[in-house]
């Protein structure tokens, strides 16, 4: 069974996070002018979700890779996944907020899964499943830590410069990297758990 290096997948994922800053930045702002365009806001919004997937290839990201025609190819079988997912989701945050969050993290690699190796939706959640498992808590505490940091970074902050311009801009500025760190440490989390131990190094 794989273990997560949990020192690896945040030092790795703020690199990569930081090496793609300005083109994710410009990949969000191309998909939020695009997304109310019918049809082709499905597949632009598939693509962003497989960020973290072309992140772990080592890729420094093209910010038009969210039109690539490849992402609306299974339209379908992504909306059976994602209809799976919210439906068992339910039920589970239902009986309690533990049983939600540990099914999160389980299928937490489905979708990454489903467009990166072109599984079914079922194949998807299973494989998910199996490639976290003993690895939930640790992932758990990556965006713990990641989440912390954030908070922190803003308390800070608002206590030095309080509602000025400077603070406002400084919090976007924090807001904008923590998106594309977050999206690296899963990039890394997703390339350690799929491909064998001495090739998960992500450059």
């Amino acid at each position: 069974m794989k273990k997560l290096d949990i020192k690896n997948v945040l030092t790795e994922g703020v690199g990569i996070g930081t090496k793609n800053f300005v083109s994710l930045v410009l990949a969000s702002i191309l998909y939020c002018v695009t997304v109310w365009i019918p049809y082709l806001n499905v597949g632009t919004t598939i693509a962003m979700m497989s960020i973290p997937v072309e992140l772990s290839k080592g890729n420094v990201i093209n910010p038009l890779f969210i039109f690539d025609a490849k992402y609306r190819k299974n339209m379908g079988e992504f909306f059976i996944l994602l209809g799976l997912m919210g439906m068992a989701m339910v039920p589970a945050y239902f009986m309690g907020i533990i049983p939600g969050i540990v099914l999160n993290l389980a299928w937490a690699l489905a979708i990454f899964l489903f467009i990166d190796q072109d599984l079914r939706a079922l194949e998807a959640l299973r494989k998910s499943n199996e490639l976290t498992y003993g690895n939930k808590w640790r992932m758990f505490f990556v965006s713990l830590i990641i989440n912390l940091a954030l908070m922190i970074v803003i308390c800070i902050l608002e206590a030095l410069l309080g509602d000025t311009t400077l603070g406002n801009i400084l919090l976007i500025i924090v807001l904008l990297l923590w998106v594309p760190i977050d999206l690296g440490c899963n990039a890394v989390i997703y390339k350690q758990l799929t491909t064998p131990e001495e090739e998960v190094q992500v450059e």
